[in-house]
């Protein structure tokens, strides 16, 4: 009897055991990095032409929608691929991309510090400025431009519709492009937009219910001006408006609020304006009463087109995650992320760390417009550490601007390094592929990995983490959705 006992023991510890080993070989230790043809990407990338302009998108829409049973897409571009580059080389690209990037950073912690820190809607006043001097201003800063995000959506604006190349982005709500009588208006792709030509531009009054949802607005003669200010010193003020917008296929929303910038500054070289698709009430999403929303972002130094959708259901398969909201601030999409792992395992972070605290502070949230992931310091340091430990083999190279982990692999053709890797607090797993973390810096074949640490509390996960994924946000079930390769 005791002998049957034992043997049972033994027999279940063996399989908890090799269930444990199997599990574990499941999740993958290594990625391969195509190291050759990263290079020759970095080589062409700057030689990439615009693609060919037309006046209008669409001449005629033939069918209205604003319901959430039908969906909707745009276009979506690379920079590179709709704005011809002014840099030389590609370390001059990047150090650029890095620089806009460490200024996006710093308004997305401005946005959240100004909310947490429980500043009222009451307490943001207009700043001075030429334009409205009596009403609505902003500061007046240098009028050197550095270019805009890395991915642009394509939408028509008015009837009959315009084209315009507009920001992607996640992390803003108000819509807004630039507009004619133009006091100051920075360089972009399309002309700009002139609303006299639309027969459905209605400009907006105070006492509506979309100039109230602004945090600074002004009057004038009845009038709604708004000010959206980026805190990189970027900025964007005019007056609000409703307008039609047309998607593919001749789709169309009436009645959508939209910025009309006459006094635009800033980082948004190339495009006309910016397409919101954060939380809030004044987001496209949700003013076309979106159930849910996806994007595929495809390499930045390619001339690849991938879709904006509306409406379309998570695939099925799908790495899903919670979507978590801020009640502090509701322009943020928060992923409930758990940890990290490095060559299949979950390294020893704290998921504490990663988890959004009820004053509003920490948590992860995922963003289009933020490009290099950012973690809080010592979360950064043990993946950095982690990464390094397998890579031993690798040639080092000096750091490169926010990087401090790069190598020379300019002797090499491909490279295995380890797998990086998210894990949700659902117990999904999303696998990166190496080009997802691991960038080329230049043409010479040095290559960075493309983390870096933050001082803020508030980790973001950046868009090239997400390059070649569709991301898709499921507004209603409150799920986030990772599927690789569904460009």
């Amino acid at each position: 009897m005791a002998k049957s006992v034992f043997q049972f023991h033994f027999f279940f510890i063996l399989l908890i055991t090799l269930s444990s080993v199997h599990s574990r070989t499941l999740l993958p230790t290594t990625s391969e990095l195509h190291v050759t043809d990263s290079i020759h990407k970095t080589t062409t990338v700057l030689s990439h032409s615009p693609k060919p302009l037309t006046s209008q998108l669409l001449t005629s829409p033939s069918s209205s929608t604003s319901s959430s049973s039908s969906p909707l897409s745009f276009q979506l571009h690379s920079r590179v691929s709709v704005h011809k580059s002014s840099h030389n080389d590609y370390e001059s690209l990047t150090l650029s991309r890095l620089a806009r990037d460490s200024a996006r950073v710093e308004s997305i912690l401005t946005k959240l510090d100004l909310a947490v820190n429980g500043v009222k809607k009451s307490d943001l006043k207009p700043v001075e400025t030429q334009l409205f001097a009596e009403d609505l201003t902003v500061p007046v800063i240098s009028g050197t431009s550095q270019g805009s995000g890395e991915y642009f959506c394509r939408v028509g604006i008015g009837h009959p519709p315009s084209q315009a190349y507009m920001v992607l982005d996640t992390g803003s709500d108000v819509n807004w492009l630039q507009c004619k009588p133009c006091a100051d208006c920075y360089q972009q792709t399309d002309p700009i937009f002139n609303p006299a030509l639309s027969s459905t531009y209605t400009s907006l009054k105070c006492n509506t219910h979309q100039c109230n949802a602004l945090d600074v607005s002004e009057c004038r003669n009845d009038t709604c001006l708004y000010q959206v200010s980026y805190g990189d010193g970027s900025y964007t003020v005019g007056d609000l408006a409703t307008e039609t917008i047309t998607f593919d296929r001749s789709n169309m929303v009436k009645n959508v609020a939209i910025g009309c910038g006459h006094n635009n500054e800033g980082l948004f070289v190339g495009a006309a304006g910016l397409i919101g698709l954060g939380g809030g009430l004044l987001s496209f999403p949700s003013q076309i009463n979106a159930s849910s929303y996806s994007y595929c972002l495809v390499d930045r130094d390619s001339d690849a087109v991938s879709t904006l959708e509306f409406n379309l259901p998570v695939p099925k398969d799908a790495v899903t995650a919670p979507l978590l909201r801020n009640n502090k601030v509701d322009t943020f999409y928060y992923v409930g992320l758990r940890g990290i792992g490095v060559a299949g395992r979950l390294l020893h972070i704290p998921s504490a760390t990663f988890k959004l605290t009820d004053d509003g502070n920490a948590g992860v949230i995922v963003d289009s417009g933020t490009a290099i992931t950012r973690l809080q310091t010592e979360a950064y340091n043990t993946l950095r550490d982690a990464f390094t430990n397998g890579t031993k083999e690798l040639p080092m190279a000096t750091g490169v601007a926010l990087f401090d982990t790069c190598y020379d692999l300019s002797k090499r053709k491909s490279v295995q390094v380890p797998t990086v890797s998210f894990h949700f607090t659902n117990g999904k797993i999303l696998n990166l592929p190496a080009k997802n973390y691991l960038i080329p810096v230049d043409s010479s074949g040095t290559f960075c990995f493309a983390f870096a640490p933050t001082s803020s509390s508030l980790s973001i996960i950046g868009n090239v983490q997400q390059q070649g994924t569709r991301v898709s946000y499921d507004l209603v079930n409150e799920i986030i959705g990772f599927s690789s390769n569904k460009c």
